[in-house]
């Protein structure tokens, strides 16, 4: 529902962020990650990528400084046991980079490490990502591959409502790119993808 929100920072705090959009104050809940981000800008206007979640008794939005931070939360939300909570101390706790080399290192001991995440979830975080996590290399500490790109690209898919077992086995099955052998943009999967589903 919500892509994003971008304007005035009016509150920073390192849980939370209020962000002002024509005269209306947004409430983002944010990892330690994004309000760092946020901390070191050296402009009021802030741009803030969004996840909404409908409850029962409550509405959340939660707010990320970049696509791939949201793309991994959203990952971590779709395995059986892992909230929105819990995601976000993962979050708070390793970068994003941290926690693709761990996924892609079969390393649960690092995830087990944040605060709250027992052997098990841990196992299962780095055993259930790990394929979607294919094609991520660690390099110097920094990351490389196109795993935020096509993940966005499969959260539309299903969203769209096309059979997520289906959608997962064509994307994760193949290094998205170009002929130049550039990384395609979501788009660019999204309408490749729907002629082949």
């Amino acid at each position: 529902m919500y892509e994003y929100f971008k304007g005035k920072l009016s509150q920073l705090e390192p849980t939370q962020a209020v962000v002002e959009c024509g005269g209306v104050g947004y409430l983002l809940e944010i990892t330690l990650n994004t309000y760092e981000a946020l901390r070191r800008s050296q402009t009021d206007v802030v741009c803030l990528y969004a996840h909404h979640v409908v409850r029962e008794d409550a509405q959340q939005l939660y707010g990320f400084s970049d696509l791939a931070e949201r793309s991994m939360f959203r990952l971590l939300v779709s395995i059986s046991g892992v909230g929105n909570q819990t995601a976000r101390v993962i979050l708070s706790s390793l970068t994003v980079d941290e926690l693709r080399n761990a996924i892609s290192t079969g390393d649960a001991r690092r995830v087990q490490q944040v605060k709250g995440i027992g052997a098990k979830t841990a196992q299962r975080i780095v055993l259930e990502l790990a394929d979607k996590m294919a094609g991520t290399v660690a390099t110097g500490g920094a990351a490389t591959g196109r795993a935020p790109e096509r993940d966005e690209a499969i959260t539309a898919l299903i969203t769209l409502g096309y059979a997520k077992a289906a959608v997962e086995k064509l994307l994760l099955s193949e290094q998205w790119v170009r002929p130049d052998g550039s990384a395609m943009s979501v788009e660019e999967i999204i309408k490749e993808a729907l002629h082949r589903l």
